[in-house]
């Protein structure tokens, strides 16, 4: 869309401002609001930013600003906002893409797919919950009623959720979001809303869209819409699977393969991609779970339902759940990232070390179709079946090691996420937790 063209839209939609919207390095949405009159500056040297008041930067006081350069392919109204639009941004510093930004890191990985005519396509599986507070603060389902042990594609969870979930819906569907189901997941209160595979950047935006939109709705219902990893100790936790495909002007999924001896219709370019996955999955899981939170999902254990469906084990199969990583015919499933995961990084990241598969020519070996959770120690290391990190401080150490995925996500972006992430880690283990009260305060 033109300027000229943008203008002639905002005054048919009703248009007054325009969210200059980035992500930070959390993934968390930031924006600024610019009447329309303004439209032409963020297409231009773009919105200012004080670069410091931001998580993941690397800037001090001193820095220059942060400028977010409109991408107005981007451009949308959001219904659930009336008046207002939103235009994804690219970080410019000095008149440069700015190489902290994750949504430029993403489209530098992205650029390597050019030469060789290749686009990279993904579908994300974007899990949440809708809960309350309680009185004393706790957190419960914003339902009582849904309270099943197995509560997965539960008809009355999904009937009394279902105001809320229809104007997610609708509003999404109004973007240009495609969905195509809604479900109750196996946590009370956790629900899915699919919406049709992308370009991996317009997915990532799409992502961002779904979480400032689900957000926003559920507030307006007295509701908190939440993609924490694992808000419940005795529950599944969250997920945002990506669903990873690459294709070209000739053939739209090059991971496909009908012939495949293995019996999971996966071409040799999609086992190279997905053994580079395999090889850098403890990498990979810094960005892919990055909270202290994240890694209560990825501990292996029975939840009330009977299953965590924790993907902790470095290995692939057809439809088993219990790897980290699942061939559903012809594409590949990473199940590592949960609803924590900034969605440009993770992109970058897998894509890094797919490519890197590919360029070895690497092998994942042969698929494990066997009910994981249940090996034991020994077992688990007779089948030399590797354990995905168990914490965060785990995990930033595996991809300190990693230069694949570091460079994959850039160097300087690499370093200052390790930096917050290491911080955030030391905070927690410094943290006195009611639990070590009620433990040790009177044992000895």
């Amino acid at each position: 869309m033109t300027p000229q063209q943008a203008k002639k839209w905002f005054a048919e939609k009703k248009i007054r401002y325009v969210l200059a919207q980035f992500v930070d390095i959390h993934g968390a949405a930031k924006a600024k609001a610019v009447p329309v009159e303004h439209y032409d500056m963020i297409l231009g040297d773009g919105a200012g930013f004080a670069g410091f008041a931001l998580w993941g930067f690397g800037m001090g006081p001193h820095g220059p600003d942060y400028m977010g350069v409109a991408d107005p392919k981007t451009l949308t109204a959001l219904p659930w906002m009336p008046g207002f639009a939103r235009v994804a941004c690219d970080g410019h510093v000095r008149g440069k893409p700015y190489p902290y930004c994750s949504r430029v890191a993403l489209k530098n990985q992205l650029k390597r797919l050019e030469p060789k005519g290749l686009t990279m396509y993904a579908g994300m599986e974007p899990e949440f919950m809708l809960l309350k507070r309680n009185a004393d603060r706790s957190l419960a389902p914003f339902d009582d009623t849904d309270t099943l042990d197995k509560p997965c594609y539960d008809y009355k969870g999904l009937s009394r959720a279902s105001a809320i979930l229809d104007e997610i819906s609708t509003c999404l569907r109004a973007v240009g979001i495609d969905v195509y189901q809604i479900d109750h997941e196996d946590g009370s209160g956790q629900f899915e809303i699919n919406f049709t595979y992308a370009d991996m950047l317009k997915t990532a935006d799409d992502f961002m869209l779904f979480k400032m939109a689900s957000s926003e709705i559920a507030r307006k219902h007295g509701v908190i819409a939440t993609m924490m990893p694992k808000p419940f100790s005795n529950r599944a936790g969250t997920g945002a699977h990506f669903h990873i495909s690459m294709g070209n002007k000739k053939t739209p999924n090059l991971f496909y393969d009908k012939t495949d001896k293995r019996g999971l219709s996966l071409s040799t370019m999609g086992y190279q991609f997905l053994a580079g996955i395999l090889v850098h999955a403890r990498a990979l899981t810094a960005v892919c779970a990055p909270t202290i939170n994240s890694y209560k999902r990825l501990v292996v254990g029975r939840s009330l339902s009977g299953a965590t469906w924790a993907p902790a084990y470095i290995t692939y199969g057809d439809n088993n759940r219990t790897a980290c990583v699942r061939i559903p015919g012809g594409r590949i499933e990473m199940r590592l990232p949960d609803g924590a995961a900034n969605p440009y990084l993770a992109g970058a990241a897998i894509l890094a070390a797919g490519l890197d598969g590919i360029e070895r020519r690497l092998d994942p070996g042969e698929p494990l179709n066997e009910n994981l959770y249940e090996f034991s120690e020994k077992e688990l290391k007779r089948r030399k079946i590797g354990l995905l990190p168990q914490n965060l401080g785990e995990a930033i150490d595996a991809l300190e090691a990693d230069e694949v995925v570091r460079a994959g996500i850039g160097l300087d972006l690499a370093k200052e996420f390790v930096s917050v992430k290491r911080m955030e880690w030391i905070e927690y283990c410094r943290h006195v937790s009611s639990w070590e009260t009620d433990r040790y305060l009177e044992m000895f």
